[in-house]
């Protein structure tokens, strides 16, 4: 039998050993081709299939070409003559919409250039309609992947200019690193250098944020779109108060009108935020001439994506604090793309609008198309924006526009095919610190609506100190005082559920027990005689005492909580009174001949740890403010069950 179970036994593990999942280590794979004459090269590229999502619009593919001497195409299929003979590298990268699989791996491919044939050569694209600067990125972010971010410069002056570059990245207000700078491509000879003169600012005040978004309400300014400055070290010491990293270049000799582009690779970390409706932000600054402190600033919006879909909802409020926001702004934006064969010529937005915020502050901050709000009353001819402000809902309707379609014919550049709106709202009057989430029904024409993912709004849980003093009533315990007063620590003005924690002093004074004996002796003359002994105990502490509970506020004027605490005696004075009483005979109600008064005392500390459980109850403002409290505190000692009301008033 002995060989039949060893026999039974391997073949169990071969068994289990086949039925091992084996991890998927086949990378998918896009190729440059291209065709060349001279100097004129067209390329073309190679893509794996796609892999559709149940229920999305039809995947596509996305490019950005850069063609090794500086310029750079997002069309599928570009042609791109050089200016000087050289070798140059090509680099390719794709982005996946609507497809479940990761991004195709390029690889660089070397293209020789022998002969100037064609002189209708390319220059790089101006960028002066954006004050002479542009951040632009191939893709949102998504955890663990990579990215490619172009930095556009351009020489707006009538001389020629050397300067500085500056692209900040990961801010502070969030934990980790949400980028790693993996590498960049310059082709104008600009060079990295090191900056070890300003102080960089280790540490932000949490308090001072408002929102995660280029809008974030700090106590400094906003740059949105590309913006002229003239005070540099006020606008480095902002960026380096909110961005732990930055990426300094150096360049020389840029003619008047020249555009240059610098190419940046940022790999996303996989502790990156997760948040899909957070908005997360870089920023450069563009000193033209280093002589002189005029800059521009430029900050670079992205959403968190989970995948690359154009179709999105974001919101700037997923990290508010909530003592700030009562007269601020929360800024959202829902993007599209006409992913059809033809142009869309009316576009729905349908997007929820929690209640908390009020409809009546509602602003339009942008949008795409471009156009103007249409007349009321009125049948529009040209083309404008339609709201209408709903209970539940704000509907957007781009009416009259020409928004051509990512598949129609002759459409190169996909950028073309996006849109977007851009509002923002202030909250009621009174709001709770509540999540809120929402999102939008997305309508081309008379097709079937897209909808899009959650935009969330949320609080951080910010810090409220209380102050706390009151009385605890001991009912087993003789002659028993016991006053105290600390403060306690809790999330600010939580909603419903929360933990509290608490740090209290007590001052008591109580007699453990009072004993009396009766008993006889005999005295001189051999006669016995009673005697009564009396035994007191008494007790002076100063206790430290630490409660933890979770609380949960009924409304906003009655609140409830239960959890554990711990005690101990810092310090602990204990007196022992003895007074025995001599009878003149056997009889205890005889005369009293004399009296025996004896008193010990002895001091400890850091003595006689307790724990137990607590149920408590407050009246008044139950969330910030002023309120009573009852609490009943159950010790695992016998006698030291205990009563206790308080005052607390949280800040």
């Amino acid at each position: 039998m002995k060989p039949l179970f060893s026999f039974l036994f391997l073949l169990c593990s071969l068994l289990l050993f086949s039925q091992k999942k084996v991890k998927d280590t086949v990378t998918r794979r896009a190729t440059i081709n291209y065709s060349q004459n001279g100097n004129s090269v067209s390329y073309k590229p190679e893509t794996p299939p796609l892999i559709p999502i149940a229920g999305a619009p039809k995947p596509s593919f996305s490019y950005l070409w850069e063609f090794g001497d500086g310029a750079y195409s997002k069309q599928a299929e570009p042609k791109h003559t050089y200016k000087n003979k050289g070798t140059y590298t090509t680099r390719l990268t794709v982005t996946n919409n609507y497809d479940n699989g990761k991004p195709p791996a390029t690889r660089p491919k070397k293209v020789v250039v022998n002969d100037i044939s064609d002189k209708n050569f390319d220059e790089i694209a101006s960028v002066a309609d954006q004050n002479g600067f542009a951040l632009q990125k191939n893709c949102d972010p998504i955890p663990d992947q990579e990215m490619e971010v172009i930095l556009s410069y351009q020489n707006l002056e009538s001389y020629v200019t050397s300067g500085k570059l500056y692209l900040f990245y990961n801010e502070k207000q969030f934990k980790d690193n949400n980028f790693e700078l993996a590498d960049f491509r310059t082709y104008a000879g600009e060079r990295a250098i090191k900056e070890n003169t300003f102080a960089v600012v280790n540490e932000i005040d949490q308090s001072n944020f408002y929102l995660a978004s280029a809008n974030n309400y700090l106590p400094i300014k906003k740059y949105e779109n590309t913006t002229t400055e003239e005070d540099l070290d006020a606008s480095l010491a902002e960026a380096h108060k909110t961005f732990k990293n930055v990426s300094i270049l150096e360049f020389d000799d840029a003619n008047p009108q020249e555009t240059r582009n610098v190419f940046y690779t940022f790999k996303t970390t996989p502790e990156m935020l997760k948040d899909t409706s957070a908005t997360i932000r870089m920023r450069g600054i563009y000193v033209p001439n280093r002589s002189f402190k005029n800059h521009k600033v430029k900050n670079l919006e992205m959403e968190i994506v989970t995948s690359h879909d154009p179709n999105k909802m974001g919101s700037n409020g997923s990290f508010m604090n909530y003592r700030l926001v009562r007269f601020k702004r929360v800024h959202f934006k829902t993007r599209f793309q006409n992913n059809g064969e033809g142009p869309a010529r009316m576009i729905r937005l349908e997007t929820d609008i929690p209640d908390m915020f009020d409809k009546k502050t509602f602003k339009i901050e942008g949008m795409y198309p471009e156009c103007s709000i249409c007349p009321k009353g009125e049948i529009p001819t040209t083309s404008c924006l339609d709201t209408i402000i709903k209970q539940k809902q704000i509907i957007f309707t781009f009416k009259n526009i020409y928004l051509p379609g990512s598949e129609q014919k002759n459409v190169k550049e996909k950028d073309s095919t996006k849109g977007f709106v851009k509002y923002s709202l202030k909250f009621n009057e009174n709001f709770h610190k509540v999540n809120t989430r929402s999102r939008t029904a997305i309508i081309f024409d008379k097709n079937e609506p897209i909808i899009t993912n959650y935009a969330t709004t949320r609080f951080l849980p910010g810090i409220s100190i209380g102050a706390k003093a009151g009385y605890n009533f001991y009912p087993n315990l003789e002659k028993s005082t016991s006053y105290f007063a600390g403060f306690t620590i809790s999330p600010y003005k939580s909603y419903r559920f929360y933990w509290q924690a608490e740090f209290i002093n007590n001052k008591n004074d109580y007699n453990s027990n009072t004993t009396i004996t009766n008993g006889f002796t005999s005295n001189a003359n051999g006669l016995r005689q009673a005697t009564r002994t009396t035994e007191i105990t008494s007790y002076s502490n100063f206790n430290n005492e630490i409660p933890l509970l979770i609380r949960y506020n009924i409304n906003n004027y009655i609140g409830i909580g239960a959890g554990v605490q711990a005690n101990i005696n810092a310090s602990q004075k204990e007196e022992q009174y003895t007074k025995i009483e001599y009878f003149e005979s056997e009889k205890p109600d005889s005369p009293i001949l004399k009296t025996e008064e004896n008193r010990f005392a002895n001091s400890k500390t850091f003595t006689n740890f307790k724990s137990g459980l607590l149920l408590d109850a407050t009246f008044g403002f139950a969330r910030i403010g002023p309120s009573l409290g009852v609490r009943y505190v159950m010790n695992f000692r016998e006698n030291f069950n205990y009563l206790q009301v308080y005052g607390i008033w949280k800040f």
